[in-house]
């Protein structure tokens, strides 16, 4: 697995007065080292769990046993969950096949195919649990916290219409839940649920919050789910925390080298929006995984850029127009899988009917490899910073040294923000409201406003 990054394409040097001056780079770079040496102490410590994650082992054997009780018998295979508790899992079982059309049936003759419901949406709800066998259905619940309202109602009411269904005695074969262990004075609205129904439950770690938990058993189970190797996820993502323990000095490891440069354009040459560009299918849901990690971490206390997620080629036809020729404040990240050769071969007959002979003869990789040569091409001509990442085969340990790589680009980008990455104050304003509307309480809520600023901040690291 090789996964190489440049960021040539976003210094002055090379795109002129929009670029970032190596000697302003150096100034980030440097002020990344005590980051660095912070967090080669908590490896050693153990005292940020994300970065043993990758090391770990005895989670594995119980997350597939679990799934293989689950699934038997199954056909259909559902999860729900938000925000943290389904974007890392869908990123992963994007890996291998589900969401993509053609993909998506693969391997489905051994094993169920499976479904995401990560937005709250009722009449999709309603539709759905009206569609499902539910003889043939399994639910995997996912809520780090177990109180987030949109989970609570989607197994409510899946477990509703189970009973309903007269499948009551079937409830603890059909679901299984994953949630915070129970702690004294904390409320787990999800665990006493699942505890009072007798379904299963694995742990989630309380000391990783959900946008990070991508490598962890919330990842894991639909990995398993797809046939990945969990293992060989792991093993890509040690490889970039080994690279940060090797790493002589902050130039030397690619996330410092990615966090300066987004965080020196950001402060320096006025980029305010961060778009994640990969050439791939199988990378369109880790683009939104990203959006999340990226924007939830950093946009604190008047501070971070806006993430983008988009997609090659497709958004050559409707973004790239702005990103060349529109108001200069965005750095693109392009990600590039080695594609040249592969795919349907253009028969030269029909591309000299369509008078496109410069196709004749090509795969269909080969025009998406010049495309992902072209564009960071015609974004350093226009002056448009640019990143390219290039990865010689997508694969499971491609994918989660991709992920480690941006959990500890974006820890290391806040370190230069002066902000922690780890918690959502802001959102919490709003959890409150929905709560007092739900329960009929007032809210003081006029022409807009609220008196929900008075709430005390709290700091919820995961969902």
């Amino acid at each position: 697995m090789k996964l190489s990054q440049s960021v040539q394409g976003c210094f002055d040097t090379t795109i002129g007065s929009l670029g970032l001056s190596p000697a302003s780079f150096g100034k980030y770079l440097a002020a990344l080292e005590p980051r660095i040496a912070s967090l080669r102490e908590a490896y050693a410590n153990s005292t940020l769990p994300l970065l043993r994650v990758p090391e770990w082992r005895d989670d594995i054997a119980p997350a597939r046993e679990a799934l293989q009780q689950l699934t038997k018998g199954a056909r259909t295979l559902v999860f729900f969950g938000t925000g943290g508790s389904s974007l890392g899992g869908q990123t992963l079982a994007q890996l291998g096949g589900w969401a993509i059309p053609g993909d998506d049936k693969h391997g489905s003759e051994t094993r169920p195919r499976t479904r995401f419901y990560d937005n709250l949406d009722a009449r999709t709800l309603d539709l759905a649990l009206a569609s499902f066998d539910l003889k043939t259905t399994r639910f995997v619940v996912i809520s780090k916290s177990g109180g987030t309202p949109e989970t609570l109602v989607q197994i409510i009411a899946a477990i509703d219409a189970v009973r309903k269904a007269g499948l009551a005695a079937e409830i603890p074969n059909l679901f299984l839940a994953v949630t915070e262990p129970a702690a004294p004075g904390k409320t787990n609205e999800l665990r006493a649920l699942c505890a009072e129904l007798s379904i299963p439950m694995l742990d989630h770690d309380p000391g990783i919050g959900g946008r990070f938990s991508g490598l962890t058993n919330v990842g894991l189970l639909p990995a398993l789910a797809r046939g990945l190797d969990v293992v060989a996820l792991r093993e890509g993502a040690h490889s970039v925390v080994d690279s940060m323990l090797k790493a002589r000095n902050a130039g030397d490891f690619t996330p410092a080298i990615g966090a300066a440069v987004a965080i020196g354009l950001a402060k320096e040459r006025g980029v305010r929006a961060t778009v994640m560009l990969p050439y791939s299918d199988r990378l369109s849901r880790f683009a939104a995984w990203y959006v999340q990690l990226w924007g939830e971490s950093l946009g604190k206390s008047g501070q971070g850029t806006t993430p983008v997620a988009a997609l090659g080629p497709v958004d050559q036809h409707s973004q790239l127009q702005l990103y060349l020729d529109g108001t200069p404040q965005h750095l693109i990240t392009v990600i590039r899988e080695n594609c040249a050769g592969r795919g349907p071969r253009i028969a030269p007959d029909l591309a000299k009917l369509a008078g496109a002979d410069y196709l004749s003869g090509h795969a269909a990789g080969d025009l998406v490899a010049a495309q992902q040569r072209a564009i960071p091409e015609a974004l350093i001509v226009a002056g448009r910073p640019v990143r390219t990442i290039d990865l010689d085969t997508l694969d499971e340990r491609a994918l989660g040294a991709l992920m480690m790589h941006f959990m500890l680009e974006t820890i290391l980008a806040a370190h230069l923000l002066g902000i922690d990455p780890f918690d959502q104050p802001a959102v919490e304003s709003g959890k409150v409201l929905t709560r007092r509307y739900l329960s009929g309480e007032q809210t003081g809520a006029r022409d807009g406003h609220t008196s929900a600023a008075a709430e005390p901040r709290q700091s919820h690291r995961g969902r």
